[in-house]
């Protein structure tokens, strides 16, 4: 486990525990709502009682005198806004983030995750599950030809357990991350196989090939048999990009890496009207499909009206 890291990942200087008695840190590795499990360097687990938004997640690294319960310094943050345009925060300290998708996906969920987890300074990479199916093929076959060369990817069956080791290899080396997915692309089920001593509970599916329920209501983090960790977290059905401007949609939207050395006129180009645009020129040329290039302006104006009412509001409260 990982312990004591602030926002540059640096070790914190030592604990002044004059005041607060005898203080140990720990590890939050999992939240109930009103109580979190922490984990001591010694191996030692216990139960804190905390206020059902106290703002702790799984992944925080905490000071622990008595019943009193202090989060140091994080060093990453994952948040995700939900279709009614509420904040989560998902986790803290991850470095990586495994996105988890199956056939049929929802419009826009692969791009948005990633670009979040760019922007909260994580490494994504993508595990198409359910290769088992014939189905999965073509979905397989699109995600390869649209994000090679941007992130990396694992086609996987949990239900057959093949294909993870490569997943397991690349956790291996010390990360720590989450999948995140919509409900039923079996981010429990990949936890089991990764993981067999936790026993998730996975949903009953009226048709494997369908949503299925969520089952997981507690976020938990574990420790990898071949090192690593990974948070479990609660499933959701979309993504929603949390405090992302237009200046970091187009710096980190897949696919658009591959205009790097060949600059735009401007700094600040969103790639939409402006001359000089060297991601429109690459469209152009069709180096970089129109299809992603649709895609790419679809989220802009998401992100756009989102900036724009998140403006408008703070010149309504001034």
């Amino acid at each position: 486990m990982k312990f004591q890291r602030n926002k540059t990942g640096r070790t914190c200087a030592p604990l002044d525990t004059s005041e607060t008695g005898h203080a140990r840190l720990g590890l939050i590795v999992a939240h109930h709502g009103v109580a979190v499990e922490v984990l001591f360097e010694n191996g030692e687990r216990r139960m804190v009682r905390v206020k059902r938004n106290s703002g702790h997640v799984v992944g925080d690294d905490v000071v622990v005198a008595g019943e009193v319960l202090k989060q140091m310094p994080r060093k990453t943050e994952l948040r995700r806004r939900d279709a009614r345009g509420g904040i989560h925060l998902v986790a803290a300290n991850l470095d990586v983030l495994g996105i988890v998708v199956a056939p049929d996906p929802p419009s826009g969920f692969i791009d948005r995750a990633i670009v979040a987890a760019r922007v909260a300074a994580l490494q994504p990479f993508l595990v198409v599950n359910k290769c088992d199916l014939a189905e999965t093929a073509d979905l397989l076959g699109k995600v390869k030809n649209t994000y090679t060369g941007s992130v990396p990817i694992f086609p996987v069956s949990a239900a057959h357990k093949s294909g993870l080791e490569e997943v397991q290899h690349f956790l291996g080396v010390g990360h720590r991350g989450a999948f995140v997915g919509t409900t039923g692309v079996g981010k429990s089920s990949l936890l089991n196989v990764l993981c067999p001593e936790i026993g998730l509970k996975v949903g009953a599916l009226s048709d494997y090939k369908g949503l299925g329920r969520h089952t997981t209501t507690v976020s938990t983090l574990h420790a990898l048999s071949g090192g690593g960790e990974l948070v479990d977290t609660p499933g959701f059905r979309d993504f929603g990009l949390v405090e992302i401007s237009e200046e970091d949609l187009a710096i980190f939207f897949p696919g658009f890496e591959e205009h790097d050395g060949i600059s735009c006129r401007f700094r600040n180009c969103r790639h939409r009207s402006e001359p000089g645009c060297a991601v429109a020129e690459q469209v152009n040329q069709g180096i970089i499909h129109a299809e992603r290039y649709a895609t790419y302006l679809e989220i802009l104006t998401e992100v756009e009206k989102e900036q724009a009412e998140f403006r408008s509001k703070g010149w309504k409260n001034q």
